[in-house]
C-alpha cells in the first residue's frame, strides 16, 4: 500500500509540474536575463510547494487574502512587505550574500528602518542623551583594520532606542531631535568614546497581518537590546552593524535574525553613583579592506 501511495504522490507532482515545465518552455525564447532566471525559479518553486502541500481552494484564497492585506498595510510610513521579508529571514540572507565579511572582520547587518543620514558631527566624548532619561551608558572602543592597525579618522555613526525601546523618529513629539544619535571621527589611535543610555529591546509591530501570522505560528516578534553602528573609512568597506546586549532575554530569538556570536557584547553594570545605575560597553569594530567583502557576480543583467 505504501508503494502505491508513493506512486500516486509522484504522479500528482509530475502532473502539477507540467504547468511549470510549460512555463519554462515558453520562457526559452526570451532574451537571457536575471528576470527570466528569477521567473523560472520562482514558478518552479511555487509549483513544487503546491505539489507538496496540496492546498484546498479555500486555503489558496486565504493565502491570497493574506498577501492582499500585507499590501494594504504598506505605505510611505510603514513597509509591511519589508517586515514580512525580515521575519522570514530573507532580508538577513540577502544582506549576508551581498555583504560578506572575511573571518576576523565585524559582520555586516541590516541598517533597519530608523537610520538617519542627517545627524550632525559631534566631538568625541559627547553625551547622546538629549533628554537625560535612562540609565547612563559609557561606550568606548576602537576601529581597526583586518591586520590590527588602527583606522584614524573613520566616520562613526551611532543610533539606538531609548530605555523604553523606542527610537527618536518614532516619537518626534516626545524625544528631542537627534536623541540617542551621534556622528564622530576616530582619533589617531582609531579610538572613540561617548556617553548615552542603556537601550531596551522591543517588539516589531504586531497589529498587522505579519504580526498576526507570527502569533498564529507561535513565534515572537522580539528584538534584543542593541546599538547600531555605521563606520566609513577610506580604503575600507563601509560597515553597518548592530552590537547586542548578550544578557537580554531575547538574545536567542531575534525576530529578524540579526544576532551573530561576534556581535554579542557585555553591557557591564557599574557601581551606582547617586542612586542611578550606570553601565559600560567596550568594543572593537574591525573593517574589511575594500574589495575583499564583495561576492562574485552571478547571473546575467
Amino acid at each position: 500500500m505504501d508503494g502505491q501511495h508513493d506512486d500516486r504522490q509522484e504522479a500528482r507532482i509530475r502532473a502539477i509540474s507540467a504547468q511549470a515545465e510549460e512555463f519554462a518552455r515558453r520562457l526559452a525564447g526570451a532574451e537571457p536575463s536575471r528576470l527570466v532566471d528569477a521567473a523560472r525559479a520562482t514558478v518552479g518553486g511555487l509549483h513544487a510547494l503546491v505539489a507538496a502541500l496540496r492546498p484546498t481552494g479555500e486555503e489558496f484564497l486565504l493565502a491570497i487574502d493574506f498577501l492582499t492585506e500585507v499590501g494594504h498595510y504598506a505605505d510611505s510610513r510603514r513597509q509591511e512587505w519589508v517586515l514580512l521579508a525580515d521575519v522570514l529571514g530573507v532580508s538577513s540572507l540577502i544582506e549576508d550574500q551581498n555583504n560578506p565579511r572575511p573571518a576576523g572582520c565585524t559582520p555586516n547587518t541590516l541598517a533597519g528602518p530608523f537610520y538617519r543620514a542627517d545627524v550632525p558631527e559631534t566631538a568625541l566624548g559627547a553625551n547622546l542623551s538629549r533628554d537625560g532619561e535612562g540609565e547612563p551608558l559609557a561606550v568606548t572602543g576602537r576601529v581597526l583594520g583586518a591586520d590590527g592597525t588602527a583606522v584614524a579618522g573613520a566616520v562613526l555613526e551611532v543610533w539606538h532606542a531609548n530605555a523604553e525601546g523606542l527610537y527618536e523618529n518614532q516619537q518626534p513629539d516626545r524625544q528631542p531631535e537627534f536623541n540617542l544619535r551621534g556622528r564622530f571621527r576616530t582619533d589617531a589611535q582609531g579610538r572613540f568614546h561617548f556617553v548615552s543610555v542603556k537601550p531596551k529591546g522591543y517588539s516589531l509591530p504586531s497589529d498587522g497581518p505579519v504580526g498576526r501570522l507570527m502569533t498564529a505560528l507561535g513565534l515572537g516578534l522580539e528584538r534584543p537590546a542593541h546599538i547600531h553602528f555605521r563606520v566609513a573609512a577610506e580604503g575600507f568597506e563601509t560597515l553597518t552593524t548592530h552590537v547586542f546586549d548578550r544578557a537580554d532575554p531575547a538574545i536567542g530569538r531575534d525576530a529578524i535574525f540579526g544576532v551573530k556570536p561576534e556581535l554579542m557584547a557585555e553591557f557591564r553594570a557599574l557601581p551606582p553613583n547617586g542612586g542611578k545605575r550606570k553601565h559600560a560597553l567596550d568594543l572593537t569594530l574591525v573593517l574589511c579592506p575594500r574589495g575583499q567583502g564583495r561576492p562574485a557576480t552571478h547571473g546575467r543583467t
